[in-house]
Protein backbone atom coordinates (compact mmCIF):
# COMPACT_ATOMS: atom_id res chain seq x y z
CA UNK A 1 0.00 0.00 0.00
CA UNK A 2 1.33 3.43 -1.14
CA UNK A 3 2.14 5.85 1.57
CA UNK A 4 -0.18 9.11 1.50
CA UNK A 5 2.04 12.45 1.09
CA UNK A 6 2.43 14.34 4.48
CA UNK A 7 1.00 18.07 3.82
CA UNK A 8 3.65 20.90 3.40
CA UNK A 9 4.79 22.04 6.85
CA UNK A 10 4.68 25.58 5.20
CA UNK A 11 3.54 27.50 2.44
CA UNK A 12 6.05 27.31 -0.79
CA UNK A 13 8.22 30.57 -1.10
CA UNK A 14 6.47 31.20 -4.27
CA UNK A 15 3.49 30.28 -5.73
CA UNK A 16 4.12 29.39 -8.69
CA UNK A 17 6.70 26.54 -7.86
CA UNK A 18 8.49 26.32 -10.91
CA UNK A 19 9.54 30.43 -10.84
CA UNK A 20 12.66 31.20 -10.13
CA UNK A 21 13.32 32.21 -6.43
CA UNK A 22 14.33 35.98 -5.78
CA UNK A 23 15.49 37.60 -2.75
CA UNK A 24 13.79 40.78 -1.52
CA UNK A 25 15.53 44.32 -2.90
CA UNK A 26 17.78 45.17 0.10
CA UNK A 27 17.54 49.21 1.31
CA UNK A 28 20.37 50.75 1.22
CA UNK A 29 21.35 51.79 5.40
CA UNK A 30 21.03 55.35 6.44
CA UNK A 31 24.60 56.68 7.31
CA UNK A 32 23.11 58.76 10.17
CA UNK A 33 22.60 56.33 11.81
CA UNK A 34 25.18 53.67 11.34
CA UNK A 35 24.16 51.19 14.10
CA UNK A 36 20.53 50.47 13.67
CA UNK A 37 18.71 48.77 14.80
CA UNK A 38 20.42 49.78 17.95
CA UNK A 39 19.70 53.37 19.85
CA UNK A 40 19.62 55.99 18.09
CA UNK A 41 22.10 59.12 19.19
CA UNK A 42 20.70 61.59 21.85
CA UNK A 43 20.44 64.99 20.11
CA UNK A 44 21.59 66.52 23.47
CA UNK A 45 22.32 65.75 26.43
CA UNK A 46 22.44 67.35 29.92
CA UNK A 47 25.24 66.96 31.48
CA UNK A 48 26.25 65.75 34.92
CA UNK A 49 27.36 68.23 37.38
CA UNK A 50 29.61 67.89 40.36
CA UNK A 51 28.50 69.15 43.51
CA UNK A 52 30.81 70.35 46.10
CA UNK A 53 32.49 69.32 48.67
CA UNK A 54 35.29 71.07 51.00
CA UNK A 55 36.91 67.48 51.74
CA UNK A 56 37.04 64.62 49.39
CA UNK A 57 35.55 61.21 50.71
CA UNK A 58 38.05 58.31 51.40
CA UNK A 59 36.82 55.44 49.13
CA UNK A 60 34.29 54.91 45.95
CA UNK A 61 35.54 57.39 43.40
CA UNK A 62 37.94 57.90 40.72
CA UNK A 63 39.86 61.25 41.03
CA UNK A 64 41.07 63.75 38.32
CA UNK A 65 42.15 67.22 37.75
CA UNK A 66 39.65 69.81 37.81
CA UNK A 67 39.75 71.64 34.59
CA UNK A 68 38.92 75.52 34.15
CA UNK A 69 37.29 76.34 31.01
CA UNK A 70 34.14 75.32 29.32
CA UNK A 71 32.14 72.60 29.27
CA UNK A 72 31.14 70.75 26.16
CA UNK A 73 29.65 68.07 24.38
CA UNK A 74 31.20 66.63 20.90
CA UNK A 75 28.72 64.57 18.90
CA UNK A 76 30.04 62.70 16.26
CA UNK A 77 27.86 61.64 13.33
CA UNK A 78 28.30 60.72 9.45
CA UNK A 79 29.89 63.89 7.93
CA UNK A 80 28.98 66.20 11.04
CA UNK A 81 30.51 66.99 13.83
CA UNK A 82 29.06 69.41 16.66
CA UNK A 83 30.72 70.73 19.82
CA UNK A 84 27.88 71.70 21.94
CA UNK A 85 28.08 74.01 25.40
CA UNK A 86 25.63 73.80 28.02
CA UNK A 87 23.12 75.90 26.50
CA UNK A 88 22.96 74.10 23.33
CA UNK A 89 24.35 76.23 21.29
CA UNK A 90 26.88 74.67 18.36
CA UNK A 91 29.95 76.44 18.89
CA UNK A 92 31.92 73.90 16.60
CA UNK A 93 32.55 77.75 14.29
CA UNK A 94 34.90 78.72 17.55
CA UNK A 95 36.46 75.37 18.29
CA UNK A 96 37.88 74.21 14.66
CA UNK A 97 41.01 72.06 15.92
CA UNK A 98 39.02 70.44 18.22
CA UNK A 99 36.19 69.47 15.21
CA UNK A 100 39.25 68.31 13.12
CA UNK A 101 40.48 66.00 15.71
CA UNK A 102 36.61 64.48 16.01
CA UNK A 103 36.99 63.80 12.70
CA UNK A 104 40.01 61.60 13.17
CA UNK A 105 38.11 60.01 15.64
CA UNK A 106 35.44 58.28 13.16
CA UNK A 107 33.90 56.73 11.66
CA UNK A 108 32.14 55.34 14.44
CA UNK A 109 29.25 58.20 16.05
CA UNK A 110 29.76 59.15 19.77
CA UNK A 111 29.26 61.95 22.27
CA UNK A 112 31.85 62.84 24.38
CA UNK A 113 32.29 64.56 27.60
CA UNK A 114 34.82 67.31 28.97
CA UNK A 115 36.19 70.37 29.17
CA UNK A 116 37.54 72.62 26.19
CA UNK A 117 40.88 74.60 27.95
CA UNK A 118 43.59 76.69 27.58
CA UNK A 119 46.78 76.30 29.48
CA UNK A 120 49.70 78.59 30.82
CA UNK A 121 53.65 78.17 30.56
CA UNK A 122 52.87 76.10 33.71
CA UNK A 123 50.64 73.68 32.10
CA UNK A 124 47.82 75.16 34.10
CA UNK A 125 44.30 75.63 32.53
CA UNK A 126 43.64 79.14 33.16
CA UNK A 127 39.91 80.38 31.84
CA UNK A 128 40.98 83.73 31.49
CA UNK A 129 43.45 82.97 28.66
CA UNK A 130 40.35 80.77 26.96
CA UNK A 131 37.99 84.21 27.81
CA UNK A 132 41.19 86.31 25.72
CA UNK A 133 41.29 83.50 22.59
CA UNK A 134 37.44 83.95 21.89
CA UNK A 135 37.83 88.37 22.13
CA UNK A 136 37.77 90.62 24.65
CA UNK A 137 35.98 88.95 28.09
CA UNK A 138 34.38 86.91 25.68
CA UNK A 139 32.11 89.15 24.43
CA UNK A 140 32.73 89.78 20.98
CA UNK A 141 31.12 87.03 18.74
CA UNK A 142 31.52 86.67 14.80
CA UNK A 143 34.63 84.74 12.98
CA UNK A 144 36.93 84.72 16.22
CA UNK A 145 38.14 80.90 17.14
CA UNK A 146 39.89 79.51 20.19
CA UNK A 147 42.85 76.93 19.61
CA UNK A 148 41.57 75.59 22.73
CA UNK A 149 41.89 71.47 22.96
CA UNK A 150 39.29 69.33 24.75
CA UNK A 151 40.34 67.67 28.54
CA UNK A 152 38.26 64.44 27.72
CA UNK A 153 36.96 62.84 31.13
CA UNK A 154 33.53 60.62 29.95
CA UNK A 155 31.87 59.10 27.02
CA UNK A 156 28.35 58.89 26.61
CA UNK A 157 27.53 57.11 23.41
CA UNK A 158 29.69 55.30 20.87
CA UNK A 159 28.80 53.23 17.36
CA UNK A 160 25.21 53.22 18.17
CA UNK A 161 25.02 52.30 21.97
CA UNK A 162 23.57 55.06 24.65
CA UNK A 163 26.28 54.18 27.56
CA UNK A 164 24.88 56.45 29.86
CA UNK A 165 23.12 53.13 31.80
CA UNK A 166 26.80 51.51 31.91
CA UNK A 167 28.86 52.37 35.00
CA UNK A 168 31.46 54.50 35.29
CA UNK A 169 34.26 52.63 35.59
CA UNK A 170 33.14 50.71 31.94
CA UNK A 171 32.43 53.95 30.37
CA UNK A 172 36.04 55.01 31.57
CA UNK A 173 37.63 51.68 30.26
CA UNK A 174 35.99 52.60 26.89
CA UNK A 175 37.39 56.01 26.40
CA UNK A 176 40.95 55.40 27.40
CA UNK A 177 40.61 52.61 24.39
CA UNK A 178 39.31 55.24 21.96
CA UNK A 179 41.56 57.82 23.22
CA UNK A 180 45.07 56.01 23.44
CA UNK A 181 47.60 56.76 21.25
CA UNK A 182 45.92 59.49 19.61
CA UNK A 183 47.15 63.43 19.30
CA UNK A 184 45.48 66.79 18.43
CA UNK A 185 43.25 68.89 20.40
CA UNK A 186 40.87 66.06 21.87
CA UNK A 187 43.21 64.78 25.13
CA UNK A 188 41.89 62.26 28.05
CA UNK A 189 41.89 63.80 31.22
CA UNK A 190 44.00 61.19 33.06
CA UNK A 191 42.98 59.66 36.18
CA UNK A 192 45.24 59.71 39.06
CA UNK A 193 45.66 57.01 41.57
CA UNK A 194 46.11 58.33 44.87
CA UNK A 195 44.41 59.51 48.53
CA UNK A 196 42.38 62.34 47.37
CA UNK A 197 43.01 64.74 50.40
CA UNK A 198 47.05 63.92 49.68
CA UNK A 199 45.82 64.51 45.89
CA UNK A 200 43.96 67.79 46.88
CA UNK A 201 46.68 69.07 48.51
CA UNK A 202 49.04 68.42 45.66
CA UNK A 203 46.65 70.46 43.34
CA UNK A 204 46.16 73.43 45.60
CA UNK A 205 50.24 73.75 45.98
CA UNK A 206 50.40 73.64 42.16
CA UNK A 207 48.07 76.10 41.54
CA UNK A 208 45.28 73.92 40.31
CA UNK A 209 41.98 74.73 40.49
CA UNK A 210 40.46 71.68 42.69
CA UNK A 211 40.05 67.82 42.01
CA UNK A 212 36.73 65.84 40.79
CA UNK A 213 35.44 62.81 41.91
CA UNK A 214 33.02 60.36 39.90
CA UNK A 215 31.53 57.34 41.95
CA UNK A 216 33.42 53.94 39.94
CA UNK A 217 29.65 52.47 40.33
CA UNK A 218 27.81 55.11 38.76
CA UNK A 219 25.65 55.71 35.62
CA UNK A 220 25.52 58.74 33.52
CA UNK A 221 22.74 61.11 35.61
CA UNK A 222 22.05 64.58 34.30
CA UNK A 223 22.56 67.67 37.24
CA UNK A 224 23.98 67.43 40.38
CA UNK A 225 23.35 64.03 42.05
CA UNK A 226 26.25 63.64 44.34
CA UNK A 227 27.57 60.90 41.77
CA UNK A 228 30.09 63.39 40.85
CA UNK A 229 31.71 65.74 43.23
CA UNK A 230 34.36 68.93 43.57
CA UNK A 231 37.01 69.71 45.66
CA UNK A 232 38.18 73.35 45.20
CA UNK A 233 41.32 74.91 46.18
CA UNK A 234 40.16 78.55 45.72
CA UNK A 235 36.40 78.72 45.27
CA UNK A 236 34.94 79.80 42.08
CA UNK A 237 31.54 80.65 41.10
CA UNK A 238 29.25 82.55 38.65
CA UNK A 239 27.20 85.86 39.80
CA UNK A 240 24.93 88.10 38.18
CA UNK A 241 25.93 91.89 37.85
CA UNK A 242 23.75 93.86 39.41
CA UNK A 243 25.86 97.05 39.46
CA UNK A 244 28.71 98.87 39.31
CA UNK A 245 30.24 102.09 41.08
CA UNK A 246 31.60 104.73 38.69
CA UNK A 247 35.02 106.19 38.78
CA UNK A 248 36.93 108.47 36.34
CA UNK A 249 40.38 107.17 36.99
CA UNK A 250 39.77 103.54 36.56
CA UNK A 251 39.84 101.84 33.66
CA UNK A 252 36.03 101.08 31.98
CA UNK A 253 35.41 103.56 34.21
CA UNK A 254 34.36 101.81 37.28
CA UNK A 255 35.88 101.01 40.65
CA UNK A 256 33.83 98.15 41.47
CA UNK A 257 31.12 95.55 40.61
CA UNK A 258 27.85 94.73 42.81
CA UNK A 259 26.99 90.97 42.48
CA UNK A 260 23.95 88.60 43.19
CA UNK A 261 22.90 85.11 44.18
CA UNK A 262 19.63 83.37 43.95
CA UNK A 263 17.84 82.63 47.09
CA UNK A 264 14.96 80.36 45.64
CA UNK A 265 13.45 82.12 43.05
CA UNK A 266 14.82 86.04 44.42
CA UNK A 267 18.43 87.61 43.70
CA UNK A 268 20.11 88.50 47.55
CA UNK A 269 23.06 91.02 47.14
CA UNK A 270 26.51 89.35 47.91
CA UNK A 271 29.12 92.18 47.78
CA UNK A 272 30.91 93.72 45.40
CA UNK A 273 34.26 93.08 43.52
CA UNK A 274 37.04 95.34 42.55
CA UNK A 275 40.21 93.25 41.73
CA UNK A 276 41.47 91.26 39.03
CA UNK A 277 40.45 93.60 36.23
CA UNK A 278 42.63 94.23 33.36
CA UNK A 279 42.59 97.22 30.81
CA UNK A 280 41.05 95.21 28.01
CA UNK A 281 38.38 93.44 30.25
CA UNK A 282 37.38 96.25 32.16
CA UNK A 283 36.79 98.52 28.85
CA UNK A 284 35.18 95.47 26.85
CA UNK A 285 32.55 95.11 30.12
CA UNK A 286 31.92 98.64 30.06
CA UNK A 287 30.72 98.27 26.81
CA UNK A 288 28.59 95.61 27.61
CA UNK A 289 26.99 97.06 30.61
CA UNK A 290 26.28 100.36 28.02
CA UNK A 291 25.15 98.08 25.87
CA UNK A 292 22.23 96.98 28.02
CA UNK A 293 18.22 97.69 27.44
CA UNK A 294 17.75 99.90 30.76
CA UNK A 295 18.94 101.01 33.92
CA UNK A 296 17.46 101.52 36.93
CA UNK A 297 17.57 104.09 39.83
CA UNK A 298 16.40 101.32 42.41
CA UNK A 299 18.18 98.19 42.69
CA UNK A 300 16.94 95.03 41.98
CA UNK A 301 18.46 93.80 45.56
CA UNK A 302 17.69 94.48 48.83
CA UNK A 303 20.61 96.44 49.41
CA UNK A 304 21.57 98.79 52.29
CA UNK A 305 25.04 100.15 51.59
CA UNK A 306 25.98 104.00 50.83
CA UNK A 307 28.19 103.40 47.54
CA UNK A 308 26.72 105.46 44.95
CA UNK A 309 25.74 102.20 42.86
CA UNK A 310 24.77 102.70 38.70
CA UNK A 311 22.34 99.83 38.78
CA UNK A 312 21.61 97.78 35.83
CA UNK A 313 19.52 95.13 34.60
CA UNK A 314 20.62 91.67 36.17
CA UNK A 315 21.42 90.10 32.79
CA UNK A 316 25.28 89.50 33.14
CA UNK A 317 27.18 86.87 34.59
CA UNK A 318 30.51 87.08 36.27
CA UNK A 319 32.97 83.89 37.33
CA UNK A 320 34.00 84.95 40.46
CA UNK A 321 36.97 83.33 42.81
CA UNK A 322 36.79 84.51 46.43
CA UNK A 323 38.69 82.79 49.78
CA UNK A 324 35.13 82.50 51.88
CA UNK A 325 31.62 83.52 52.75
CA UNK A 326 31.36 85.46 55.56
CA UNK A 327 28.65 85.29 58.36
CA UNK A 328 26.04 87.45 56.58
CA UNK A 329 26.67 85.70 53.21
CA UNK A 330 29.25 87.85 51.40
CA UNK A 331 31.71 87.04 49.23
CA UNK A 332 35.41 87.31 50.83
CA UNK A 333 38.40 88.30 48.91
CA UNK A 334 36.92 87.96 46.07
CA UNK A 335 38.66 88.95 42.51
CA UNK A 336 36.91 88.89 38.83
CA UNK A 337 38.09 86.54 36.57
CA UNK A 338 35.98 87.19 33.39
CA UNK A 339 32.58 86.96 31.72
CA UNK A 340 30.64 83.70 31.36
CA UNK A 341 28.80 83.88 27.89
CA UNK A 342 24.84 83.03 27.77
CA UNK A 343 25.43 80.20 25.27
CA UNK A 344 28.01 78.54 28.34
CA UNK A 345 24.57 78.67 30.19
CA UNK A 346 26.86 79.27 33.27
CA UNK A 347 24.40 78.33 36.57
CA UNK A 348 24.47 81.25 38.93
CA UNK A 349 25.36 80.74 42.42
CA UNK A 350 22.34 79.32 44.77
CA UNK A 351 22.80 80.47 48.26
CA UNK A 352 22.17 77.50 50.87
CA UNK A 353 22.30 74.75 48.00
CA UNK A 354 25.78 74.69 48.25
CA UNK A 355 27.80 73.29 50.93
CA UNK A 356 29.88 76.62 52.59
CA UNK A 357 27.20 79.33 52.44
Amino acid sequence: MAKVPRPPRSKPLLTDESGQLQSRRVRKRNPAQPALPFDPMPDRVEPALALLKQRPPAEGYAWEVKWDGYRIHVHVEAGRIRVLTRGGYDWSHRFPAIVDTAKELGPASMILDGEACMFDDQGRSDFNLLQSSLGADGRRSGNLVSPAIMMTFDLLYFDGHDLRGLEYHARRHLLEDLLQGKEGAIRLSEEIDADPVDLLDHACRLGLEGIVGKKRDSVYRSGKTGDWIKCKCVQSEAFLIVGYEPSVGSFGGFRSLQLAAYRGDDLRYVGSVGTGFKERASLALRTSMDKLPWKRKQPPVPYSGKRKVIWIQPTLIAAIEYSAWTSDNKLRHPSYKGLREVQDNAEVYRLGENEGT
